[in-house]
């Protein structure tokens, strides 16, 4: 099950409040993270806050569904933090050329901002040991989907998932354990 991220920065052209992000004021944003209802959240480059309310780990729960985040290094320590059971996965571009090429493309960034972004890339990258279980290099979008898919299911089938059913199957096979 995806979240949806409060963000304060403006909504670009080809986006619909509720879709990815619900699109909030710095001050509704504040109010939220005073009364706690962020899951992990963060101002990012010093201009536009980031958030993930608890409300959806809350109802993934309820039903039964893994939660997935689209979060930055910030977002994942705070989340690891809380919650050490939580699985990481870096989404990592194949180059430097390569995320160059991505962050121009959008057209939306200064020449600052995109040497700024470049520099914290950097960062974000050495800090992958500390907060992240697995790595995807995003080199071709259907590969990297798969690879996120196939740990998704390998964790669904990893002992602590299934230990319950194991439990259950042998407490109606009877005999000892």
């Amino acid at each position: 099950m995806p979240s949806i991220s409060c963000t304060t920065r403006p909504r670009r052209a080809t986006e619909a409040s509720g879709k990815c992000y619900d699109f909030v004021t710095q001050a509704q944003f504040d109010a939220m993270a005073a009364r706690g209802e962020f899951l992990e959240f963060a101002r990012v480059f010093g201009k536009h806050s980031y958030g993930t309310p608890k409300k959806w780990l809350e109802e993934a729960r309820k039903k039964g569904l893994d939660l997935v985040l689209e979060i930055d290094v910030q977002g994942a320590e705070q989340v690891k933090r809380k919650l050490p059971e939580s699985v990481a996965i870096f989404i990592l571009p194949p180059s430097r050329q390569e995320l160059e090429r991505r962050l121009r493309s959008r057209g939306q960034d200064s020449e600052e901002e995109i040497n700024r972004r470049l520099a914290r890339a950097r960062e974000e990258i050495a800090a992958f040991g500390k907060y992240y279980d697995y790595c995807v290099v995003n080199d071709e979008v259907e590969r990297a989907g798969r690879e996120a898919q196939s740990i998704v299911v390998a964790l669904r089938c990893s002992r602590a998932r299934r230990l319950s059913e194991v439990e259950k199957l042998l407490a109606s096979l009877g005999g000892k354990d």
